[in-house]
């Protein structure tokens, strides 16, 4: 979510939100008149549509948003991810995900896809730490068969050998693709030195000895495991009917078990180590550089806050313009002394923990330079950070949040993550409300609660002889007072 709301930051108009307008033209007799009514924001905010919620007698929930369009995205958001798997299943979940198409007990795989694009639809799906998430995008009158596809997918796939087989090499090269992402590979070593020894240690993908001996077996335990009703949200949003849906939801999904055949899988409490990882390769034309402390998940109280100090930070480019007068002090330093060539401030949420923190990419000569600035705005929010600098952040994370919810898919996944993560979907004039109560002195307070002298985790790649070493970055995470 951090990156989305970093890219999303680029595209915010600098007076705040704009507000949508409604044109009337009316006949008054042989006049017309022309005139303009104006809707406000809370308005907007309070004609959004009602999320609906229901749960099925097996725990299942269905919830969704009806907007009236011709399209819909419905899908299926199941708790469960890498972070539950082992040392020895890590890679299960992301495996599954891609034996899920490939056949079914009712559809051979040339079957399914034809079927999808004889609708015009498409299909998806991804794997994160803490959520797999299967989806379709489809019109609203083919709402009835896309949940019977995605029914039939997670409970019914074949998951033949020769298919699994097929899929492991299929899977190396994506790791090989990864590797040349350096965004990616940067953000997993982070994890892997933030959470060392733990399950948000480990990749989503898993190790290459892992995939090459993962068995049907494994998939059907991780199935029978994890895949029960109180553990999946069925989410739609668009053209969308929700007594319909949740009539297809009894009729596809009534039968999907409640009962684990051993114990109740629990969340694994995951353990924030402030320490480092440098992988130097002069070579390299770029440094990549990441540094985070531990925040705070989902539902914690200061998330809000630690959003507003997200944006405050903001993200840049060298790439994009933009002059010495940008509001993020730190992209004004960075103009003005060519620092880097882009960064990108994060907040990465999970169910009980967090990252927040920075990435940039720099060259080899001024990355000492640039982690200098970087940590002494990272103070300057714990000490000095002013009221109009927070309600210009503030007004930057409510039009980044509304532009990030354009669309039946943005929406649908909207749904199914706060359901997982909160067991509702809150609603926009209550996040608006939340967000205007945070002041100046909100910030500084946590900030200082979560970053000021606090260890960090921080992850180099490249040419990064000249980044500082881990006590000199240390001890920028707080100021000496006179």
């Amino acid at each position: 979510m951090a990156s989305k709301l970093a890219k999303a930051a680029t595209l915010l108009c600098r007076n705040g939100l704009r507000q949508p307008q409604i044109h009337v033209t009316t006949c008054l007799g042989s006049q017309w008149s022309n005139k303009r009514h104006t809707a406000t924001y809370p308005q907007t905010l309070l004609n959004v549509p009602e999320t609906r919620v229901t749960t099925l007698g097996n725990g299942l929930r269905v919830a969704s948003e009806d907007s009236g369009i011709p399209t819909c995205t419905v899908g299926l958001w199941i708790d469960a991810g890498s972070r539950y798997e082992t040392e020895k299943t890590n890679g299960v979940a992301h495996f599954l995900e891609h034996m899920i198409f490939k056949g079914t007990k009712n559809r051979t795989q040339m079957e399914l896809e034809l079927e999808i694009e004889n609708m015009g639809a498409h299909l998806n799906a991804y794997t994160s730490r803490e959520q797999t998430v299967y989806y379709a995008k489809a019109f609203a009158n083919d709402l009835p068969k896309a949940v019977e596809i995605l029914a039939d997918i997670v409970q019914n796939s074949t998951l033949g050998e020769t298919e699994i087989n097929r899929e492991r090499g299929v899977i190396l090269r994506e790791m090989e693709e990864v590797e040349t992402n350096l965004q990616e590979v940067i953000f997993d070593h982070l994890h892997a030195t933030a959470y060392q020894g733990t399950a948000l240690g480990r990749t989503i993908l898993g190790p290459t000895e892992n995939i090459k001996s993962i068995t049907k077996e494994d998939l059907l335990d991780y199935i029978s495991t994890h895949y029960k009703g109180p553990r999946i949200v069925l989410s739609a949003a668009g053209g969308v009917d929700h007594d319909h849906l949740v009539d297809l939801a009894h009729q596809n999904l009534g039968n999907l078990g409640t009962e684990y055949e051993n114990e109740i899988p629990l969340l694994p409490p995951c353990r924030f180590t402030g320490s480092e990882i440098r992988v130097r390769d002069d070579a390299m034309p770029l440094a990549h550089v990441a540094i985070a402390v531990e925040s705070v998940g989902w539902a914690h109280p200061d998330t809000i806050p630690l959003m507003v100090a997200n944006t405050m930070i903001g993200t840049w480019d060298r790439s994009h313009g933009g002059g010495t007068n940008v509001a993020s002090k730190l992209a004004s330093v960075c103009t003005e002394g060519n620092l880097c060539h882009s960064f990108q401030s994060f907040n990465t949420c999970y169910n009980d923990t967090g990252l927040w923190g920075m990435y940039f990419i720099s060259d080899r000569t001024t990355i000492e330079d640039m982690m200098f600035y970087l940590q002494k705005e990272w103070m300057r929010l714990c000490t000095s950070v002013t009221e109009s600098e927070v309600e210009r952040a503030k007004n930057l994370l409510k039009t980044n949040m509304l532009l990030q919810l354009d669309g039946s898919t943005p929406i649908c996944e909207d749904i199914g993550r706060q359901m997982l993560c909160y067991d509702r979907r809150i609603p926009l004039p209550e996040l608006d409300a939340r967000i205007n109560a945070i002041s100046a002195k909100t910030i500084r307070d946590v900030c200082t609660r979560y970053i000021y002298d606090k260890c960090p985790a921080v992850a180099g790649v490249g040419p990064i002889e000249q980044l500082p070493d881990y006590n000199r970055v240390r001890g920028g995470m707080y100021w000496v007072r006179f």
